[in-house]
């Protein structure tokens, strides 16, 4: 008769164990999931200070699979300074879909990166916005053009990086900054 008793108690024990280890106290949000844009379209514009034409940077990816983008990338004037700024397009949306507001109202998640090759003459400079913690953002920037001179100029947009790391807010790109890739683009520049 013990037994049987002592198995009723264990298999109540047992039964309100299972039941208030079921009922946790499990009210927090559901964590938002921000999905990755699509981003099939990188426009640079860069305008000479003072004035004068705007000379428009593009890469264009329509099937958004990277096999074979659209590239242009014209000559720069030596000895010029630019003012640039950079947009992010999903062009497989009708309308275009402005991927450049969300990198901006996410601010402190994003942060565009400008890349020179040492054989190119040319130094970026943030300019514009600042996320909330005083770091930039990078779609707006100047670029000084020093003598004649031909290589690679990078863009790459990075999301969720740790703009905090040295240098990072002067635009070094180091592999302590992480975060994704959400697009890099490479032009081919002639400075003339």
């Amino acid at each position: 008769m013990k037994t049987i008793k002592t198995i009723k108690l264990l298999s109540l024990g047992l039964l309100a164990t299972l039941v208030f280890s079921a009922c946790s106290d499990d009210d927090d949000a559901p964590q938002v999931i921000n999905e990755e844009e699509v981003i099939t379209t990188l426009n640079l514009k860069l305008t000479p200070e003072g004035g004068g034409e705007t000379i428009d940077f593009i890469y264009r990816d329509l099937d958004a699979d990277g096999s074979n983008p659209e590239i242009i990338s014209p000559a720069l004037s030596a000895n010029t300074t630019y003012t640039g700024r950079v947009q992010f397009l999903n062009e497989l949306e009708n309308p275009a879909e402005d991927i450049t507001i969300e990198v901006l109202e996410e601010a402190e998640e994003h942060q565009v990166f400008y890349i020179v090759e040492d054989s190119l003459d040319a130094t970026p400079t943030y300019t514009g916005a600042l996320d909330n913690d005083g770091n930039p953002i990078g779609v707006e920037f100047s670029l000084a053009i020093g003598e004649a001179s031909q290589g690679n100029f990078t863009v790459i947009l990075i999301h969720e990086g740790d703009k905090n790391v040295p240098g990072a807010s002067e635009g070094d790109l180091s592999p302590e900054v992480g975060g994704e890739t959400d697009i890099e683009v490479t032009f081919d520049v002639t400075v003339e």
